[in-house]
């Protein structure tokens, strides 16, 4: 049993060293890439957005003309 808490502490330390050795591999974005990006996903949101509220609103005149 002494012998398992030893390979778990060499265990955890590799584990971390692992972690560190991939966080340093991360290529982050720049600053303008994000930007560009959020605007892109913002545009597109709005976008269907207005194409959904549209098409309810189509819809909904349309069962009120067929309902009466």
């Amino acid at each position: 049993m002494g012998d398992t808490t030893k390979n778990e502490q060499a265990g955890k330390k590799s584990f971390i060293k692992g972690i560190k050795a991939e966080y340093n591999k991360i290529v982050w974005p720049s600053k303008d890439t994000v930007t560009k990006q959020t605007i892109a996903v913002l545009v597109s949101t709005i976008a269907l957005g207005l194409v959904i509220t549209a098409l309810d609103l189509i819809i909904r005149l349309g069962l009120d003309v067929i309902l009466g």
